[in-house]
């Protein structure tokens, strides 16, 4: 697992010690194994950023710390210029960039998402977290999956969706994809 993956596992077991919960304890609130907690706690294992997000909820904390390890500053307003927003690359296929890493006390989480293409038989990988999500295509062809339902959207195509719901990204016509998703 990449460096920045190790670093986020070890600010999570940091949290949860500190806050005096067991990691079986933390799991079961995750909807997790045990087993498959200590795994993503572990930094060996990829952490879906649902599971990220939910547990920065769980302890109030931003997630900008979770991700950066750096507390937000900004209280009446926040600029990230292009290409300057925090990064996190967890996936080969998904690129993360926070566009409001350093506001203090965020009612929605904006990134940028860029989804490279994997061969035609991969199947996405999925995830579920709590709230609702917007994506909006900037450039390429998205294949979105939602609860089973297939939608390809396209530059300037948007859907805003339960994401309590499985949902999965694709890149189609072997280009990367670009899109800005708020996580509510």
């Amino acid at each position: 697992m990449t460096e920045q993956i190790k670093q986020i596992a070890e600010r999570i077991r940091e949290i949860r010690e500190i806050s005096g919960i067991s990691a079986e304890t933390l799991a079961l609130k995750l909807g997790l194994s045990p087993a498959e907690y200590v795994k993503y706690e572990s930094g060996t294992v990829d952490i879906p950023i649902g599971i990220i997000l939910t547990i920065s909820e769980l302890f109030s904390i931003d997630m900008s710390v979770m991700l950066g390890g750096d507390n937000p500053r900004m209280h009446i307003y926040s600029v990230v210029r292009k290409g300057k927003g925090l990064k996190l690359e967890r996936r080969k296929q998904y690129k993360y960039e926070s566009l409001a890493y350093n506001f203090v006390h965020k009612k929605a989480e904006p990134w940028i998402v860029t989804v490279d293409p994997k061969p035609d038989n991969d199947i996405p990988e999925f995830s579920t977290h709590p709230g609702q999500e917007f994506n909006y295509v900037i450039e390429g062809t998205l294949l979105t999956i939602i609860d089973g339902h297939e939608i390809i959207l396209n530059a300037g195509d948007s859907v805003y969706f339960d994401s309590g719901c499985k949902h999965a990204m694709k890149a189609l016509n072997n280009e990367s994809v670009r899109f800005l998703a708020v996580v509510l």
